[in-house]
């Protein structure tokens, strides 16, 4: 009994105690459990998940209204800046696009924060609806067809786009002073294949809120299409060279023929190589981009300037653990163009700097007939040689960099600044089948050199005969230009090759071009 009674006089003053101390306090909750944290690991295993599943197209349907729109109605729907995400709360804001016209397809979009990760609901609200665009009930669930970050990348006082993502698997990243022109893809599938081309589309995007000073956002994003899901990561550094780093995992459902890793999309219309008669048109060059650059596994520059063919021309430099390739738009000069609207001079170029080994494979260049610039029929990307096996994941990740100019790093020695066709003349009179190349090389060791050094053009042609080569230095502009006669061996294409050399030592990168007699 005795111990009993200790035992009841314990508690009692165990709960006197309790009393005691929570007057004044109010009683605190029991605490939360930890979200757990959302991460680049959590959208592979969504992906992974998702492509262990037959594949359906999740977007609500669209009303007829949208769906009908003129690309012109569709600009007249404008985002509110005041209802972006995080406005004034970091360096950088976030603003949507509404769906209609061509972006028919929902993209489900979360904002992840410490507290857990939370769905960015639509609202018509946050949108202006021009006078142009159809009246009509818009559901609560309309949900988004993009998105664009902001940032005060050109002046401290307004959030320029630094990046965007609207339509399949398409995204545009821009530096300081730039307007947009070349296109990024997340991934290509038998592009410029017989089956036709299939478009993964980015389904979901996580958007980390950034700190309030950082200067660096991240994105996941979720791709799926019937052959493969994905998970991605873009990490955005916006600056004069804005970087966009991109980290990526597969997971096929089925095998795929082509697959084509960091795939750009540019537009070529006609340049100084081109057959300038083909178009009715007032402006010297109309282009995005004017050539594709490779740096191979070896260390070696290639420039390949763009063309606009009479019919699909692909093409796949072969080559081992690139280093690097882009679409590139070197002509900087207004008068380049003369087209103060478009201003072609100011369109960036993208440099794709693989991180890691990409192994064996190529890098393939398409080239798409087009008579008007509104279309976009350049592609560029890596096709790796492993097959691609249902279920096996594939992993890659490269830099992608938007500049306008390079400060000689892509390349650093010297580089092609003009390539020119023409007829070959013997007297007042052409000679057939014969054609006139002129290539002008500047940059590097090659502006200090006098005309006087011994400077000789290393060329090559497969399929064609090469005479009378010439190396001279064009004193009114300081470029070095070779001069050579072509002549084919018969009707197929002919590869060349030429780079300038001082001594047996490499002076330029690598001049590569096809030229087909039947198309000059």
């Amino acid at each position: 009994m005795l111990s009993f009674h200790r035992t009841q006089l314990a508690a009692a003053a165990f709960a006197l105690l309790l009393l005691t101390s929570a007057v004044g306090h109010t009683a605190s909750a029991p605490p939360r459990p930890q979200a757990p944290a959302f991460t680049f690991a959590s959208v592979r295993r969504l992906a992974q998940e998702r492509a262990a599943r037959p594949y359906h197209i999740r977007s609500t349907p669209l009303p007829r209204a949208l769906a009908t729109l003129s690309y012109d109605q569709y600009r007249d729907i404008q985002f509110r800046p005041a209802a972006a995400l995080w406005r004034g709360q970091s360096m950088f804001d976030v603003q949507f696009f509404h769906r209609g016209f061509n972006f028919s397809r929902q993209v489900n979009i979360y904002e992840v924060l410490p507290s857990g990760v939370w769905p960015v609901t639509y609202s018509p609200s946050m949108f202006r609806f021009g006078r142009s665009v159809p009246r009509v009930m818009l559901p609560a669930d309309l949900g988004f067809a993009g998105l664009s970050v902001h940032y005060p990348l050109n002046t401290p006082g307004y959030d320029d786009e630094v990046i965007a993502f609207l339509g399949a698997s398409y995204f545009r990243a821009l530096g300081r002073n730039q307007g947009y022109g070349v296109s990024a893809r997340g991934l290509a599938i038998d592009t410029a294949t017989p089956a036709g081309e299939e478009y993964p589309y980015f389904t979901d995007f996580w958007l980390v809120r950034p700190q309030p000073n950082q200067h660096s956002t991240t994105l996941y994003a979720l791709l799926d299409s019937p052959s493969l899901a994905g998970a991605y990561k873009f990490n955005v550094r916006p600056g004069t060279i804005t970087q966009v780093q991109v980290t990526a995992e597969l997971y096929p459902r089925r095998t795929v023929d082509k697959l084509g890793i960091a795939p750009l999309t540019s537009m070529f219309l006609y340049g100084k190589n081109s057959a300038r008669r083909r178009f009715d048109d007032w402006r010297p060059e109309v282009h995005d981009s004017d050539g594709l650059m490779m740096q191979t596994g070896t260390g070696e520059w290639l420039w390949r300037p763009l063309d606009n063919p009479r019919k699909l021309e692909v093409n796949r430099f072969m080559d081992d653990n690139p280093k690097g390739f882009g679409l590139i738009q070197r002509d900087r000069n207004f008068a380049d163009y003369e087209d103060p609207q478009s201003q072609f001079e100011r369109r960036p170029s993208y440099w794709v700097q693989p991180l890691g080994d990409w192994g064996k494979g190529g890098i393939e260049l398409v080239e798409i007939p087009s008579d008007e610039e509104i279309h976009d029929n350049i592609d560029a990307y890596w096709v790796p040689s492993a097959p691609v096996v249902p279920h096996a994941p594939i992993r890659f990740s490269y830099l992608l960099s938007a500049y306008l100019h390079s400060d000689d790093r892509w390349p650093p020695g010297g580089k092609v600044v003009a390539t020119r066709f023409g007829p070959v003349m013997n007297g007042a009179t052409a000679v057939p089948g014969m054609r006139l190349v002129l290539i002008d090389f500047t940059g590097g060791d090659l502006d200090s050199l006098l005309p006087a050094q011994p400077v000789r053009a290393d060329v090559w042609a497969d399929g064609g005969a090469v005479s009378d080569v010439t190396v001279q230095r064009i004193p009114e502009n300081g470029h070095w230009r070779v001069t050579m006669e072509v002549k084919p061996s018969g009707d197929q294409p002919v590869d060349m090759r030429c780079y300038l050399k001082l001594y047996g030592e490499a002076l330029t990168e690598t001049w590569t071009y096809q030229w087909t007699p039947s198309g000059s």
